[in-house]
């Protein structure tokens, strides 16, 4: 079965910086679309990161305007594991934050991992 557990998460201060880990099971992340979303108090969750697969070369990845030039997507394979380093940080990225992947036309939850910025 699918499962995805993020790791990573915490209580920064802003302009400081945390990396999230996505260990999958169950998936190959490099043939499988990855993402990043979060999830704000009394917020929809919205998508902030995305990589796309591909068995032999690195993903495209696309991200939402409210995090680009301070978020990086990238993907270990060998690790079957995707990351989300945070640089930058401001009390408005405060939110859990939750891996996803859609293989098949199935969608795949973590269990969210919590990230506080304080200012």
């Amino acid at each position: 079965q699918v499962q995805l557990v993020e790791s990573g998460g915490g209580l920064v201060q802003a302009g400081g910086s945390l990396r999230l880990s996505c260990a999958a099971s169950g998936i190959i992340v490099s043939i499988n679309v990855m993402g990043w979303y979060r999830q704000a108090p009394g917020k929809q969750r919205e998508p902030v990161a995305s990589i796309s697969g591909g068995v032999a070369g690195g993903g495209s990845t696309n991200y939402a305007d409210s995090v680009k030039g301070r978020f990086t997507i990238s993907r270990d394979n060998a690790k079957n594991t995707v990351y989300l380093q945070m640089n930058s940080l401001k009390p408005d990225d405060t939110a859990v934050y939750y891996c996803h992947t859609r293989p098949l036309g199935s969608d795949y939850w973590g269990q969210g991992t919590q990230v506080t910025v304080s200012s």
